[in-house]
């Protein structure tokens, strides 16, 4: 199967294991899942290395236990009674995962979506799936782990060796299942924690921008511009510590223009800001679709749960009401299943429910007078990533027409808006952020709230990953288009977050 995805990282491999040859010692790769392996191909890495048989000592084992606990007074070391200013929880974290085969949102096994009847399960039994073995199977030589059956030591084996293989590959089994090896790629921000910083040398430093005759807003640049977002949030506490005061408040009235709209988003927590960006693209006269969409489909179940609960904190309503109350239609429908948060998050993908989706996708748009659309919502907002990517290249196999074209083709306005948003959310995020870049700054006038909400917003998670998708597409580079598009502290600051240039 050919990658029809950036992020999938991925690359095709028939079912002869033989070419893993010329694919040893290249990127490290972490080993994230094998399901379903049977035993006749146990151990097909032995011939493919021609007989070579590696120690299992040369490999380090990653360590075990809870990350250390941070040291009083630094950033990361909460106050007691402090509130979690909205932080998404942190990457390692125990996420709620399905104990049965064919278990669909949480507390709902097997269940269809509500409110679309005859939908597909969000997740469906998959073949060969029942006796799958744990994630993180035992690993031979560890303390307490059962020793190996003589007839799986090669599977065990196997196993070890593909945690450390340094491969990115999606490998095509016998029995039609797939077994996903994701490649840790490491940080893609350009924003993180400054080293050694001090939360309450870091106010001093403010107060003193801030106090007397004028305002030191380089000094605010550089201080802001080099700590990442729970060491900005973590300055709140220690000003009003400090000096009693209200840091917000200060900053708001000492700066002004897109350079206060950019440091007032740059003091908010992850889930605090995106809470607020929706918040202000639903009030008021007229809705910025665009935004909701935006945000709705590229944040993981966990960020988008925290979101929800944030903004029905700040608001005294739920995210889902406002939704409710601001659209109508199937853009409505589309909207509230991307904000329940339950999209299926296992990176396992099943080629044959991937082509059964891609014949019921054709069957409800161009094989069919008018559209189904319920069907498109219930498979874009409920399948996995990985497995949509499969998806949308079985689609372009069957019919000959990318999945983005049949959406214009089928459907008009904010659905077709919205539909188009999370294709390209789920095929290649990176670009689709690029692509809202360009357009943000693209001819005349600069859409300055959607510059600042990306540039903050991923500034930890993927900009480095953006950047280099601007400069492929554009042929010029994100730094040099806010360079241009862009003027005085307001500018100084967006490239201390863009990182520097391409």
């Amino acid at each position: 199967l050919s990658n029809p995805g950036y992020n999938a990282g991925m690359v095709s491999v028939w079912p002869s294991m033989s070419a893993l040859h010329n694919l040893i010692f290249k990127d490290l790769c972490t080993y994230y899942g094998m399901l379903n392996l049977s035993k006749s191909q146990a151990c097909p890495l032995s011939a493919a290395m021609g007989g070579f048989t590696p120690n299992p000592s040369m490999f380090s084992q990653p360590s075990g236990g809870y990350p250390p606990a941070p040291q009083a007074g630094s950033y990361d070391a909460p106050s007691p009674n402090q509130q979690s200013y909205g932080l998404y929880p942190q990457p390692g974290g125990t996420m709620p995962q399905p104990q049965a085969p064919g278990m669909g949102y949480p507390g709902q096994p097997g269940q269809q979506m509500p409110g679309y009847p005859g939908a597909p399960s969000p997740n469906p039994p998959m073949p060969g799936y029942g006796g799958a073995p744990s994630p993180n199977p035992p690993m031979p030589g560890y303390g307490g782990a059962p020793s190996p059956m003589p007839g799986d030591t090669e599977n065990a084996f196997l196993n070890q060796f593909i945690s450390l293989l340094c491969l990115s590959v999606m490998c095509y089994t016998h029995t039609h299942t797939f077994i996903y090896l994701k490649c840790k790629r490491g940080f893609r921000g350009t924003i993180k924690d400054y080293p050694g910083a001090d939360p309450l040398k870091d106010v001093e430093i403010l107060r003193k921008a801030m106090k007397g005759f004028g305002t030191d807003e380089q000094a605010i640049i550089n201080l802001l511009g080099s700590r990442s977002a729970m060491q900005r949030v973590a300055l709140l506490r220690a000003y009003k510590t400090s000096y009693g005061k209200d840091l917000i408040k200060d900053l708001h009235s000492e700066l002004s223009g897109d350079f206060r709209k950019l440091v007032m988003a740059m003091m908010k927590a992850p889930a605090e800001f995106d809470a607020s960006e929706l918040h202000s693209a639903i009030k008021g006269a007229g809705t910025d679709e665009a935004c909701l969409i935006e945000i709705l489909s590229s944040r993981s179940n966990a960020e988008i749960r925290e979101i929800n609960r944030i903004y029905k904190q700040e608001n005294k309503k739920s995210l889902e009401d406002s939704i409710s109350g601001d659209t109508s239609g199937h853009f409505r429908r589309l909207l509230i299943s991307l904000a329940q948060g339950s999209r299926d998050e296992r990176e396992t993908v099943d080629i044959s429910l991937a082509k059964q989706d891609a014949q019921a996708l054709y069957a409800a748009g161009e094989n069919k007078l008018g559209t189904d659309e319920s069907k498109f919502n219930a498979i874009l907002c409920a399948r996995s990533k990985p497995h949509l990517r499969a998806v949308f290249h079985e689609y372009q196999q069957m019919c000959g027409r990318d999945i983005e074209k049949s959406i214009c083709r089928e459907m008009s306005g904010d659905l077709e808006s919205g539909m188009l948003a999370v294709v390209k959310c789920i095929k290649n995020t990176p670009a689709y952020f690029a692509e809202r870049l360009y357009k943000a700054m693209k001819g005349a006038g600069t859409k300055d709230k959607t510059l600042i909400r990306i540039m903050v917003s991923r500034s930890e998670v993927d900009l480095l990953d953006i950047r280099q998708e601007y400069l492929k597409n554009y042929q010029k580079s994100l730094y040099t288009d806010i360079s241009g598009d862009t003027s005085g502290d307001y500018k100084k600051l967006l490239l201390m977050l863009c990182g520097g240039s391409d």
